[in-house]
C-alpha cells in the first residue's frame, strides 16, 4: 500500500474539470485509490466524480493518497504528476 500527501496547487482547487480528469486518470488502475482530506478519517473512492467534488478540495488542501493493488506504484506516481502539473490548468 502506498500512503502520500498532495497538496491541491491549482488555482480553483478540485473543481469539476480538474475532479473529472482525476478520476478519469484513476479509473484506468485496477488499485483502489482512496482519497480523505488531512487530519479526517473518511475517505472516498477516487473514481467517483461525486465523491471527489464533495471532498471541497479549495487550493492549498492536503490530501493523503491511498492506493492498494498491483498497479499502485504507476497509480501513485500518475496522480502525483496530475497534481504537480496542476492539472493542466496553469502555465
Amino acid at each position: 500500500m502506498i500512503r502520500q500527501v498532495i497538496v491541491v496547487e491549482n488555482r480553483l482547487g478540485l473543481h469539476a474539470r480538474a475532479a473529472a480528469k482525476l478520476v478519469h486518470l484513476t479509473s484506468r488502475f485496477v488499485s483502489d485509490i482512496f482519497l480523505a482530506r488531512e487530519g479526517h478519517a473518511q475517505a472516498i473512492d477516487s473514481k467517483s466524480i461525486l465523491g471527489v467534488l464533495k471532498l471541497g478540495a479549495a487550493q492549498g488542501t492536503r490530501l493523503v493518497v491511498s492506493v492498494e493493488g498491483p498497479d499502485e506504484s504507476e497509480a501513485g506516481e500518475a496522480i502525483r504528476r496530475l497534481f504537480g502539473e496542476k492539472f493542466g490548468e496553469e502555465t
